[in-house]
């Protein structure tokens, strides 16, 4: 079985520990008192790998939003697979902040575009307008999901899941294309 390990990232305040929650199913709720990630959590969970019937385990990596924490990001980046980006898209600060984020745990790392993924999220009783955001060229290269769990949960699973799944498939490949390369 695999084991994928996925980042998730962001300013604080933006949500990033409801949604590790939430696609990880740690918990049944969504909103509550904001209580601030203390360097990194780590939820495993099961992502069935859709086409092949098998399943892969998901190591989510929920980084705290802290810049005190930078000394601590070159541990966490290692060996991940993934970073999926979470950002408010109600405090306009954010869009800027989420550049350094992109800067440090995917540039950096030199991560595909396809392991990368943006989520402009809302918060409980925020709305669910989806304004166009002014992302800069290089975040606009990245796949952008707008998260409201209070509207929308199943099609925010849905998407993540789809993510989680591309990871997964191009593990697999890479693993496959490794096996070849030592039998031939």
């Amino acid at each position: 079985m695999f084991k994928a390990k996925v980042l998730v990232v962001g300013p604080t305040e933006s949500g990033k520990t409801i949604l590790a929650n939430f696609i990880s199913d740690a918990t049944e709720t969504i909103g509550g008192e904001y209580n601030p990630t203390q360097g990194v959590r780590i939820l495993e969970f099961e992502c069935p790998n859709g086409n092949k019937g098998s399943s892969c385990e998901v190591e989510l990596w929920d980084c705290g939003g802290d810049s005190k924490f930078e000394s601590c990001w070159p541990v966490i980046m290692k060996d991940s697979h993934g970073v999926i980006i979470v950002f408010s898209a109600d405090i306009p600060s954010h869009l800027k902040e989420i550049e350094m984020w992109h800067l440090n745990f995917i540039q950096k790392q030199r991560l595909q575009e396809n392991r990368c993924l943006l989520i402009a999220h809302k918060k409980p009783g925020s709305g669910d307008e989806r304004e166009r955001l002014n992302l800069s060229p290089a975040l606009a290269k990245l796949t952008l999901i707008y998260s409201n769990l209070e509207d929308d949960p199943e099609d925010v699973r849905m998407e993540l899941m789809k993510y989680l799944r591309g990871i997964v498939s191009s593990l697999s490949e890479s693993r496959d294309r490794e096996e070849m390369s030592i039998i031939t």
